[in-house]
């Protein structure tokens, strides 16, 4: 049987590829990655989860007209696939069966801003000094010491320190740098809420949000929209 296609109708070209970008930035870091799309109101949420760094994201983009709202994981690759250039629309692909993450979102509302967030420009320069760290002390390793589990020792302890006077993890900085939320752009707005036990950096591009330290459900991490 015939599985319909159903399209994807966005607002304008810049949505379509600014989500085109962020699918390209996943597939960086798994070429088989899955997504999980929510619609409604007008608006997708598509949200994945980059392994290098231990947390999920999510880009938002604005839907044309109104949608009787759908909630779906699909591969990552032929969603990109779907999307052409100079294009306000796409396809849905057909679904698949998500990994465990897709499974766990964290609360819709609840959530308040915390204090103590340094801004973006100081944001991408600790991301800097971390990634710099870390080559240094690789480079300090003697040969015989120069394995792939003493070089995760060193990242995961460069990575899981705080920012500034807040509980978040350097290393949701860096995912968001490196899928493109945190831009070299001085006046733009990052905010840290939390709700419950969830700890989420926001940004204009996109968020970041993870479990808080205790929270029982060790590395994993998801993401929540960007609003």
């Amino acid at each position: 049987m015939t599985v319909p296609v159903r399209s994807l109708e966005f607002a304008d070209t810049r949505e379509a590829a600014d989500l085109a970008a962020f699918l390209g930035r996943l597939l960086h870091y798994d070429r088989a990655a899955a997504v999980r799309m929510q619609a409604g109101g007008g608006a997708l949420a598509v949200f994945g989860r980059p392994p290098s760094f231990e947390v999920l994201a999510i880009r938002t983009a604005r839907l044309a007209g109104p949608d009787d709202g759908f909630d779906v994981t699909v591969s990552a690759g032929e969603l990109l696939e779907s999307l052409g250039e100079s294009t306000e629309a796409g396809a849905i692909p057909a679904p698949v069966t998500g990994p465990p993450w897709t499974g766990v979102l964290p609360p819709r509302g609840g959530w308040r801003e915390q204090p103590g967030l340094p801004g973006p420009m100081a944001l991408r320069g600790a991301v800097a000094a971390a990634v710099a760290e870390f080559r240094a002390r690789d480079e300090e390793l003697p040969e015989e010491r120069r394995t792939r589990a003493e070089r995760d020792l060193i990242g995961r302890e460069i990575w899981s320190r705080t920012v500034g006077d807040t509980p978040l993890p350097l290393r949701a900085v860096h995912a968001a740098q490196s899928l493109g939320f945190l831009r070299p752009v001085p006046d733009f707005p990052v905010a840290l809420l939390a709700a419950g036990s969830w700890l989420r950096l926001r940004t204009p591009f996109g968020a970041i949000a993870l479990r808080g330290p205790g929270s029982g459900l060790g590395t994993l991490a998801v993401t929540v929209g960007a609003g």
